[in-house]
């Protein structure tokens, strides 16, 4: 077996690569329209062949123009194979050892996939294959939509909203919002940085999503102290939540669905017709203010990534 990646010549073999068994993947549209733009690549599409044949397939996904792969998106291996999670595990670990990394992988799911005996089988192998690689952890997110066939959230009138220019504002912002967090991401990256480099780190990866900057705002209370921080954006499937948070010695009082609403009416007033967002699983508040704010979950984003 050749494990490698792939070349433009490829391109034929690699849309004959075919999921149909309930879970997210890299389908034939998503993928030329994604190599055109620049999210996939040919070096992050990775190919098992055997005797000129296309035995397992794998897709990592980023930003265009992205130094580094940034998510896993996608795992094929032909019908035919008998081992498909030795395969899968092979090649993902090809891959790993060139990149010298190991990106999460993310697979969206419909809500109940447990109780669907087709999804719960194809995500096992799945995941088998993605462990036996070093990915380890696994999270699950709940996605949710606000559509504008939706209420508009009202505006309280407690908070006032500024945008604010200074990236390194926005980076002080986002490490008090991190103290005590629910999010995992965030509390993976604190064990490991320090806190106030996490937070510029978050601000840079921010900043690359399609939403623009000056988007992003600062909730201030009526006497100027800071409650919270709520950055409406985009990514390549439209408007989304791209982060909210409430500083430490604020919460507890509802402004989080202050933040969610001036996001939503922000994203609205600018003609957006549909805004996704995702939170933890395990973060019970946050779940609740969307679905207070009229938030649907419509679907579950499960992540595997290294547990290092």
């Amino acid at each position: 077996m050749l494990f490698r990646p792939s070349v433009e010549s490829d391109l034929g073999r690699l849309l004959a690569c075919t999921v149909d068994d309930g879970i997210s993947w890299a389908d034939p549209d998503r993928l030329t329209g994604f190599l055109a733009d620049g999210q996939y690549r040919h070096d992050r599409i990775w190919i098992a062949e055997r005797d000129g044949r296309v035995m397992a397939r794998a897709v990592w996904w980023s930003f265009a123009g992205s130094d580094r792969p940034m998510a896993l998106d996608c795992v094929y291996v032909d019908p035919s194979v008998e081992d498909r999670v030795a395969l899968a595990a092979d090649l993902l670990s090809h891959a790993h050892e060139v990149y010298g990394t190991r990106p999460a992988y993310h697979v969206f799911l419909p809500n109940g996939w447990r109780e669907r005996p087709a999804v719960a089988a194809a995500i096992a192998w799945r995941q088998e294959a993605a462990a036996r690689a070093g990915l380890t952890f696994e999270l699950e997110r709940l996605r949710y939509e606000w559509t504008s066939a939706d209420p508009l959230p009202a505006a309280s009138g407690r908070l006032v909203f500024r945008a604010e220019e200074d990236d390194e504002v926005f980076a002080e912002a986002f490490r008090r919002v991190a103290e005590g967090t629910l999010d995992h991401e965030t509390r993976e990256a604190l064990a490991t940085m320090d806190p106030i480099e996490q937070a510029r780190q978050d601000v840079e990866d921010y900043k690359s999503m399609p939403g623009e900057r000056s988007w992003w705002m600062l909730a201030h209370a009526p006497d100027g102290d800071l409650v919270g921080v709520a950055l409406p954006s985009a990514n390549n499937g439209g408007p989304v939540v791209g982060y909210l948070g409430v500083v430490p010695e604020h919460r507890g009082h509802g402004y989080g669905d202050d933040l969610l609403a001036e996001i939503t009416r922000f994203l609205a007033g600018r003609g957006a017709r549909r805004i996704a967002a995702d939170t933890d699983l395990g973060n019970v508040p946050m779940a609740r203010s969307f679905e207070r704010l009229g938030y649907r979950n419509y679907s579950i984003r499960l992540v595997l990534s290294s547990a290092e």
